[in-house]
């Protein structure tokens, strides 16, 4: 029973699915009671911001939680043995005093305080959290940080501003001027009548035309806002380190990229504008019940007084309840990409029945938070609604007394009464705006968090470009491990001279250190000791755009991105290239013949879903031809090439490096050693160290390591 009532009502619709397929069963904590049509409706249409957590008036909670009872209830009699088996009645007072127990444990938890409202309970299991979370984001640090985005754009903001005094001033007047309408026409005063309703169709003219001022200049802003978040926290995101990619998922990014930046934005486009407007009317209300009668004003403030105080505790669950949900969402869009990524893998095992479970798991926990939400905001509701009631009856009351005694007249009683409403509704208001600015604050921790990482250091310093590099390549004493795995070594000692225009051959079992090779000549990573040169310089010293430009590279699963094969093919090329030397490439790459059977050619849309894998090496193997590059790395480039295919691509590239007018090196990883057999040397590689270095003839007389590999290829493929 200490279980939430989310929990007991899921419980309940496992217990009352009747045998219904796994697809249909909902956690009812999300679908809610049956209601009529209309509230259904109603119900159907907030439910996806009480999910999201950017509920302006989340759905009605209290029937959610006496139905959840009652299915919790019908679920743990079903399924509790205290009532069944038992002849002699035992067990039955035995199952009323634990039931009395846990009833009295369940009141307690949903005290203020108790244990029901934590929300760290919810986020921590299987929750990923980013880093430590670091220090909370204030509402002035976070008002400051959106100030400079917009820096270059404050007329936006400063026009915004003014149209609100304009159409804070005319709500301001229309109350008084509609009751001294009302009372002039009553007393007959035709002259007064004519000029207060003159002035009152221009105030609500003046109302209606600068209000729309004045959400057109946020709404902007809003736009200015988001659009530069977004550019910030992408262009940071872009320049960071291989390793940072590594302990970061693509789900979480999108989310905090998307759905994040999109909540923040909403403080100037609607929680500062309409805080604002509700402040300037509260204030202004309450100085005008001030000069109609101080005493009366006191208690309306005194009332507003403590529905601040009520909405700056709501406010502060707001805000951490955002930033429960803004983790949430960002796990469960993890698991999305996961799956949609993996979408084969999953058909072919057949577990989309657990997947729908992971994903059910984050959206249970969205509905448990959008529970206690819901339940936060009615308790708010409630208290705003007794109170408002409670100062229209004083108001009543001791206005009515003031008007039998002659101190008050029924016109100043009925002006006191519409800005005593007026303020109240105000501050309730203000205590949902004040909410949403919490969750925006909240979901900012993270995005500005992103917004302040540090590029990579490739980024922030230049370095030396060689006027002609030869593609000499020497690894120095150099040992590494993965920032993500830091005890455990990858790379010890690794000492390689490559000259230039040799063709060096690597090979090992898989997790030998083959690929991390790779990746450090890359400088996707750095060496954890020792150095590498190029052409006797460290790599370090040298620009590493101006390298990467001079590599070619192509890897064991290659990449496309979702544009059209012409833009594949000479991606990342720096030199002005002709569409005759895109095909000449592909023709070289043995990558023309599908290419052209394609429906637009060159020009057809591929992604990574759409070709083979032995099509896609093709197209990358004619990216690295096109770059005409110094050092040219192939890293299992033709594993998913048919025998045919392989053939001609590996007499393609000897000629390839042989027939340039500038020298080549060539490094290939591979695991079929029949395609590197005709390679100047051969490294043999064994959990991390280097263990034999020779050419094919030398390697197999020493019957080593090497020879055991082609000895074990052969025997498979006999």
């Amino acid at each position: 029973m200490a279980s939430s009532l989310a929990d007991a009502a899921a419980a309940g619709a496992v217990a009352g699915g009747g045998g219904r397929p796994w697809r249909e069963l909902r956690p009812l904590s999300v679908l809610g009671p049956p209601r009529s049509t209309s509230n259904r409706r109603r119900h159907q249409s907030q439910m996806p911001s009480a999910i999201s957590g950017s509920a302006r008036r989340p759905w009605n909670a209290v029937s959610c939680c006496r139905r959840s009872f009652r299915i919790g209830a019908a679920s743990y009699l079903q399924h509790s043995g205290s009532f069944r088996d038992d002849e002699g009645g035992a067990g039955v007072a035995d199952g009323l005093r634990g039931n009395l127990s846990a009833g009295i444990a369940l009141v307690q938890s949903l005290l203020p305080g108790g244990g029901w409202w934590s929300l760290d309970k919810i986020v921590g299991e299987g929750t990923k959290k980013d880093g430590d979370g670091g220090k909370d984001v204030s509402v002035l640090f976070a008002l400051g940080r959106m100030r400079q985005l917009v820096a270059g754009d404050q007329w936006i903001i400063y026009g915004g501003f003014a149209s609100l005094l304009l159409a804070s001033f005319s709500d301001l007047c229309i109350p008084h001027f509609l009751t001294a309408s009302i009372f002039s026409a009553q007393s007959g005063e035709a002259m007064l009548f004519y000029r207060n309703t003159k002035i009152l169709l221009l105030l609500c003219l003046s109302s209606g035309i600068f209000s729309g001022l004045r959400g057109c200049f946020f709404s902007i802003g809003n736009m200015i806002l988001v659009k530069r978040m977004r550019e910030m926290v992408y262009s940071t995101l872009i320049l960071q380190d291989i390793s940072f990619f590594d302990k970061k998922t693509v789900g979480n990014l999108t989310s905090r990229l998307g759905a994040d930046c999109q909540q923040v934005s909403q403080v100037i486009g609607n929680d500062l504008n309409l805080i604002s407007r509700n402040i300037l009317q509260g204030a202004g209300t309450m100085g005008y019940l001030f000069v109609l009668s101080w005493q009366l004003a006191l208690t309306t403030l005194g009332i507003c007084f403590i529905l601040a105080t009520v909405m700056t505790f709501h406010g502060r669950y707001q805000k951490k309840a955002a930033k429960s949900i803004q983790d949430i969402t960002a796990n469960a869009n993890d698991v999305a990409q996961d799956v949609f990524t993996l979408i084969r893998t999953v058909r072919v095992f057949g577990t989309e029945k657990q997947e729908y479970e992971r994903y059910l798991k984050c959206l249970k926990k969205l509905a448990d938070i959008g529970l206690r939400q819901s339940i936060v905001y009615g308790l708010w509701n409630s208290s705003f609604s007794i109170f408002y009631h409670f100062a229209q009856a004083i108001a009543v009351l001791v206005g009515g007394a003031s008007i039998m005694a002659g101190h008050f007249s029924a016109e100043q009683l009925t002006k006191f009464i519409l800005y005593s409403e007026w303020s109240i509704f105000a501050t309730w208001r203000m205590a949902d705006n004040w909410s949403s600015l919490m969750q925006s604050v909240g979901a900012s921790q993270e995005v500005f968090k992103l917004m302040d990482l540090r590029p990579a250091k490739e980024f922030l310093k230049g370095g030396e470009k060689l006027q002609n590099l030869t593609g000499c390549v020497e690894f120095a004493n150099v040992s590494f491990h993965y920032p993500s795995r830091k005890t455990i070594p990858v790379l010890e000692n690794i000492n390689l001279a490559i000259r230039p225009n040799e063709v060096v051959a690597i090979v090992g079992l898989s997790g030998s250190g083959k690929s991390t090779i790779v990746n450090l000549l890359l400088n996707l990573y750095e060496p954890t000791s020792g150095q590498i040169l190029i052409d006797g310089f460290p790599m370090n010293d040298l620009d590493k755009k101006w390298l990467r430009e001079r590599i070619g590279y192509v890897g064991q699963e290659p990449r496309l991105f979702r544009t059209d094969v012409h833009s594949n093919i000479s991606y990342g090329c720096t030199r002005k290239i002709t569409h005759e030397d895109v095909e000449l490439a592909a023709k070289q790459a043995f990558a023309h013949g599908f290419i052209s059977s394609l429906p637009n050619g060159y020009e057809t849309l591929v992604g990574d879903g759409l070709l083979s894998g032995g099509q896609k090496q093709r197209i990358a193997i004619a990216r690295a031809i096109l770059r005409d590059p110094d050092i040219l790395i192939l890293d299992e480039a033709t594993s998913a090439l048919d025998a045919e295919s392989e053939h001609y691509v590996k007499e393609l590239l000897h000629e390839f490096r042989i027939s340039s007018k500038k020298k080549r090196t060539v490094i290939v990883i591979a695991h079929r050693l029949s395609t590197i057999q005709s390679a100047d040397r051969i490294v043999v590689m064994d959990a991390g160290e280097i263990v034999e270095v020779g050419n094919h003839r030398q390697l197999l007389s020493i019957n080593g390591r090497y020879a055991q590999l082609t000895k074990r290829q052969s025997d498979t493929i006999d």
